[in-house]
Order: structure tokens, then C-alpha cells, then sequence
């Protein structure tokens, strides 16, 4: 049997066990631990793009409204990150959601606002390893929970700060937050989680046994 046609069949497997397994739904200390960390280091990232996209932003709107969204994917990298690392429900929502948590309290412009946006960006991702059953991890579906939660960011924004946006600007603009959470939360998360592995800083989870057990 080929390395490809195991692999398959491994994630066949998981894919199909995987809601019915009692221990998938049990966080462990370690868990919530790095989960946390996970969002604080995060929340950094937040704080430091909070800043450094004004001057981007407004150089793509000019070019075209809504466009702009293209910016979005720092915002939502934490989401998908914890998922793929601790693997567990609620995972990618409970990191995306403190790191917004962690924004909000520092200070921001968004306010308390931003706790909402950290809520659905990171159903978003969520929902995307629940449609998977929470057993395949691999990089397209990275990709996908990234352009989960960037899909819901474009949808959450344009209600929240651009309530009279017209159709254009919507399409424009819900069309590359999901493209930026695409590529740069789900690609970024999905290396970083990688380089992470690699390091053996994640030995006690399935994701950093993985990688090791390539080398």
C-alpha cells in the first residue's frame, strides 16, 4: 500500500470515529494551557496589526472599496491555529475568541466590539473542523477553516461598521476577507503549526507526533 493510500485511509478512519470518540471531547490541562497561549501570543499579533494595517488599508481602498478586506487574515490566524494544534471542539473558537478578549481589554478601536468579532470569526473556523468531524487536519483544510472565519468576518463587518455599503462593496469586500482568512490564517497557521512541530514543542499532541514521525 502507498504512503498516499495509508494516509487516505487513516483520515477515512478518524474522520469516521471521530465525534463518537469520548476522549476527543475531554480537554486536558495541557490543552487549555496551550490553547491560551496560543491566544495570547495571538492577541499580540492583533495588537501590533491594529496598527500596522492602517497605512495598507488605505492605500487598497483607494485603489478599490472593499478590497481592503484583503488585510483581514492577522485577525483570524488564532482561530485556526488552536484547532489545528490541540484538535478538540471548541478549540479554534475558545483561541480566537480569548486572543479578541485579550485585545479588547488592552485597548483598541474597536472596543468591546471587537469581543463579538473574535465570537463569530472564530465559529467561522469552527465550524469548518466540525463539517470534517474534527479527524482530518491536513492543509486544504486549513485553508478552508481560515476562509470560514474570514467569510464570517466579511459578513460580520459589513453589518457591524458599513451597515450602508452597497453590493459592490459587499462582494468586493466579504470576498477577500475570505481569501486573505484562506491563505493567510489557514497557509500561515497551518506552517506555523508545522514549525512548531518540528521544534518538538508539541510532542504531547497528535499534531506535533505527526511531523516527528515524518523526520
Amino acid at each position: 500500500m502507498s504512503t498516499s493510500t495509508h494516509r487516505s485511509s487513516t483520515e477515512a478512519a478518524s474522520t469516521a470515529t471521530g465525534l463518537r470518540n469520548a476522549q476527543l471531547w475531554r480537554w486536558r490541562v495541557v490543552d487549555i494551557v496551550v490553547a491560551s497561549v496560543v491566544a495570547v501570543a495571538c492577541a499580540a499579533i492583533f495588537l501590533l496589526w491594529n496598527v500596522g494595517y492602517v497605512t495598507p488599508s488605505g492605500a487598497l481602498e483607494a485603489l478599490l472599496p472593499g478590497v481592503q478586506g484583503l488585510l483581514a487574515g492577522p485577525w483570524l490566524i488564532a482561530g485556526v491555529l488552536g484547532g489545528l494544534i490541540v484538535r478538540k471542539p471548541g478549540a479554534a473558537l475558545y483561541t480566537e475568541l480569548v486572543a479578541a478578549i485579550i485585545s479588547a481589554l488592552i485597548g483598541n478601536a474597536w472596543g468591546p466590539l471587537t469581543i463579538v468579532s473574535g465570537l463569530v470569526q472564530g465559529i467561522g473556523a469552527e465550524l469548518i473542523f466540525l463539517v470534517f468531524l474534527y479527524g482530518v487536519w491536513r492543509l486544504p483544510v486549513a485553508m478552508l477553516a481560515g476562509a470560514g472565519a474570514g467569510l464570517a468576518c466579511g459578513i460580520n463587518d459589513r453589518i457591524l461598521w458599513f451597515p450602508g455599503a452597497d453590493t459592490l462593496f459587499t462582494a468586493v469586500y466579504i470576498s477577500s476577507t475570505t481569501i486573505s482568512g484562506a491563505v493567510i490564517a489557514g497557509l500561515g497557521a497551518w506552517l506555523i503549526a508545522r514549525g512548531l512541530a518540528a521544534t518538538g514543542a508539541l510532542s504531547r499532541f497528535a499534531a506535533g507526533r505527526e511531523v516527528t514521525a515524518r523526520v
